[in-house]
């Protein structure tokens, strides 16, 4: 499929459903989309491709009809839906569904969620989702995936990690995916190592703070996209 990819989360109580921010991922293990296809190496929200219409219309033609029909059949989704949308020259279409949290989206829309998010899951696991609208900051956030050389392929594990108070003082949080403690030190134990992830009042801004962030940190082989967020930003070839 042409287009763009987005990702959409939707929190559903079996009937009613509330959108998150869409947010964009990178699949590609290299800058400017080349390489192998990743689980994910960054991602942003809130996705500059989604406006509001848009997101209406996805909620009406395709988030809406497959929760009805999930009840109609007798077994309504009650959690998180992942929507993975390719938003083409004709219109949105659905790329896959998840029952779970997308990652790196994840991580970047959790810096931008104010709403409670234990009291959403608990409505929607109780059947009593809220009529009002989740709430959002007025910003923009990012994250940036450091991994192992190699990955998605082959690739060495058991390597020392440095530099992540450091990486923290800019104001970002790291989050742990393959990661490890060995005889006391921190050492890498997958591909997909570290999110790099923060948040400001900008895009440029928010992704100018991760990769300042992601520089301080260190390991053997250590790789990351540095091209994150560009299109959005209106720099799709650098």
């Amino acid at each position: 499929m042409a287009g763009e990819e987005a990702s959409l989360f939707v929190v559903t109580d079996g009937q009613r459903h509330l959108p998150f921010v869409a947010a964009q991922d990178h699949k590609r293990a290299f800058d400017r989309d080349r390489g192998p296809n990743t689980g994910g190496m960054g991602a942003y929200a809130p996705a500059a491709i989604m406006s509001k219409p848009l997101l209406a219309q996805i909620r009406e033609q395709i988030v809406g009809p497959t929760l009805a029909g999930m009840a109609a059949e007798g077994t309504p989704y009650t959690g998180l839906l992942y929507v993975g949308l390719m938003i083409s020259p004709s219109g949105p279409r659905v790329v896959e569904f998840n029952c779970r949290f997308g990652d790196p989206e994840t991580q970047a829309l959790v810096m931008l969620l104010e709403s409670d998010l234990f009291k959403l899951l608990h409505s929607a696991a109780s059947g009593r989702l809220p009529e009002a609208p989740l709430v959002w900051k007025s910003r923009s956030a990012a994250t940036v995936v450091l991994a192992s050389q190699g990955y998605p392929g082959d690739y060495q594990t058991g390597f020392e990690i440095e530099g992540i108070e450091d990486a923290e003082r800019e104001g970002v949080i790291v989050f742990h995916a393959g990661t490890a403690m060995k005889e006391g030190r921190l050492v890498t134990a997958g591909g997909r190592i570290l999110n790099v992830t923060g948040s400001d009042v900008t895009l440029g801004a928010a992704l100018e703070r991760v990769y300042r962030a992601a520089g301080r940190i260190r390991f053997k082989g250590m790789h990351y996209r540095r091209d994150i967020g560009n299109r959005a930003l209106g720099n799709p070839d650098h």
